[in-house]
């Protein structure tokens, strides 16, 4: 489509299960770009596990013609962007490619956390945002209540806001009316040097690394060559075209458009979001703002049960980073565990996705360590080390102090559940900074709260005291220093490396009394008495036996001098004695799997 008065460029912004993947099947529907037999739930969705737990994980893009009323066709781009807090720079990427979006909110479920997160990226990126009060035919839907909410929380205008319900098929021409009416045309910058913006890529076994982008200036043609700007490679177009949802090949792309380019790319790394790709023989003159790299912030160590499967492990992370250049990974050794790796994760939500990845897809049984985030550690000769394994601090002595990362927590609650989260929050060491009444019934809670705290199980803790009402979202904002110790973890005098973690000193004895308790009832129980101890440096802050199995030795003795028993006891004594200094625990992986729930 040559004018570009005819295309439009948005994307859905929504919470997690607000409806934003069956809003984008409806578009695809109504403007026929698929037929009723090549449609399916979630089509923008390609991995299971987004099709299982309805989350958008990775951003998908599809290009549609919509004849409006107003008797033109226009070409709808649509970017389907993730939803959660973790992957909040995706989103930024995915934004900075459109010139409008949809603000979809449920109708019963009013404004959520992250709708306001996205919303205000939306904003700072200047798009134009329309309102769709989605699920409109729910028995609990209260449009009128949610229009107020989009007007209080988001800023917008709730009576322009479109009524619709994608389940049922209600609505759907409004919205496509409505993105023709509001959001305006790309700017017309096709003379100027090729600048294009990557905002989501994948790896595909025939074509190599698969990049969507959106062209800002200039056009990109096929078999011209085409320049990375942050690395300055350089690569030959071989395949270019627009996702309809399925690939359809043009001859190139212009400014305005959004499409997808392949060249011969062995890896996603070639490829980071937020990346812009220029023409070396004409180059622009400086990358488009916004560029980042991935930052981990969660870090933990996986580990194969059997040994013999370390050589899979290693590939299956291999061709899982072609795929997510955001996964870092490097190798890890423990004398509890043997050989595996400490990975890095944008957060919480994408380490439970690769870790149920690993398991599904490469068929692995493996051992997660406890999660951590990175640590600022100042030596007392003034060197600052980033730390995110408990097993590399240092000797105590060598410690000036530690920083810990705090964020700014923000979270949407109804009223009666204020009481429980409060306390939650300030047995967490939260500091509070503000309590909205957002309507009569609704709250919005903000605190600073130190990152580790939140890492546990923190998520599940919120969902059960508001019965799933809560939602959450959360920026990090600095590191502070903390009165923070490490704590070991020892089995039979053994500190057990994979079990040690960093926590605040006023936490640390009753953390480590909870999980020694746990490890106690999780331990088997062996011919010797097995000590478990927490340990701050050569301080122990909490034990817990777990006794011998014993033979009954005197059951032979029937009557006679007492001494005869005394030397069967002596005896068996003197054997577990050496037992014990020779014997070694084999500790199950339901203990590694324990510290995750020692706040239970």
């Amino acid at each position: 489509m040559d004018d570009p008065n005819f295309i439009r460029n948005f994307c859905i912004i929504a919470h997690i299960d607000h409806g934003k993947s069956t809003l984008a099947d409806r578009l695809i529907e109504f403007t026929g770009t698929l037929s009723q037999r090549e449609m399916r739930e979630q089509v923008l969705d390609s991995m299971d596990i987004e099709r299982e737990r309805g989350i958008t994980i990775k951003a998908q893009t599809c290009s549609m013609i919509y004849k409006a009323d107003d008797g033109h066709s226009y070409l709808f781009n649509l970017i389907d962007t993730p939803g959660h807090v973790d992957f909040s720079y995706e989103v930024s990427r995915s934004l900075a490619a459109c010139e409008g979006a949809l603000v979809i909110v449920d109708a019963s479920q009013g404004v959520e956390a992250q709708t306001v997160a996205n919303v205000s990226l939306a904003m700072a990126a200047n798009l134009t945002l329309i309102p769709v009060i989605n699920k409109i035919d729910l028995p609990s839907a209260d449009p009128d209540k949610v229009r107020g909410e989009i007007e209080e929380e988001l800023a917008l205008d709730g009576s322009e806001a479109v009524l619709a319900s994608a389940k049922a098929r209600i609505g759907i021409k409004d919205v496509l009316e409505a993105i023709v009416k509001r959001v305006p045309p790309p700017k017309v910058r096709r003379e100027e040097p090729l600048q294009a913006l990557i905002f989501d890529s994948w790896f595909d076994p025939y074509l190599g690394a698969v990049s969507l982008i959106r062209v800002m200036a200039g056009e990109l043609r096929k078999n011209q060559k085409m320049q990375m700007m942050s690395s300055g490679k350089i690569f030959e177009v071989l395949k270019i075209g627009k996702l309809m949802p399925k690939q359809v090949e043009f001859a190139g792309l212009v400014a305005g458009e959004v499409g997808f380019v392949a060249g011969s790319i062995k890896g996603v790394g070639d490829t980071r979001v937020g990346d812009t790709i220029t023409n070396p023989d004409r180059p622009a003159a400086g990358p488009l703002s916004g560029f980042q790299k991935a930052r981990q912030m969660v870090f933990g160590g996986i580990f194969p049960v059997d040994s013999s499967e370390y050589q899979l492990l290693k590939e299956s992370f291999e061709k899982l980073q072609l795929n997510d250049a955001s996964l870092t990974f490097e190798l890890e050794s423990s004398n509890a565990l043997g050989m595996g790796y400490r990975v890095g994760f944008l957060g919480l939500l994408h380490m439970d996705i690769i870790q149920e990845r690993l398991e599904r897809e490469y068929n692995l049984d493996l051992i997660f360590t406890a999660p951590t985030v990175v640590y600022h550690m100042h030596g007392v000769d003034g060197q600052v080390t980033s730390i995110e394994n408990p097993s590399k601090m240092p000797d105590p002595t060598k410690i000036d102090r530690i920083e810990e990362p705090y964020v700014l927590l923000t979270i949407h609650t109804p009223e009666e559940y204020i009481g429980g989260l409060l306390k939650l929050l300030t047995e967490r060491r939260g500091v509070q900074k503000g309590l909205d009444y957002l309507t009569a019934k609704r709250v919005k809670i903000t605190y600073e709260i130190p990152m580790n705290e939140m890492i546990f199980d923190f998520h599940d803790k919120l969902k059960s005291i508001s019965r799933g009402y809560a939602s959450m979202d959360y920026d990090v904002t600095e590191y502070r220093p903390g009165d923070l110790v490490k704590l070991d973890i020892l089995v039979n005098n053994e500190p057990v490396d994979a079990l040690s973690c960093i926590v605040h000193r006023s936490t640390a004895a009753i953390r480590g009394r909870s999980l020694c308790k746990k490890l106690k009832d999780i331990l088997p129980r062996q011919m010797f008495q097995i000590a478990i101890q927490g340990a701050i440096g050569g301080k122990i802050v909490a034990r817990e036996t777990v006794a011998a199995m014993r033979k009954d030795v005197t059951a032979k003795c029937y009557g006679g001098d007492i001494s005869r028993k005394r030397k069967l006891l002596d005896k068996q004594k003197a054997g577990k004695k050496r037992m014990k200094q020779v014997g070694s625990v084999e500790i199950p992986q339901d203990a590694f799997m324990a510290i995750l729930q020692i706040d239970d």
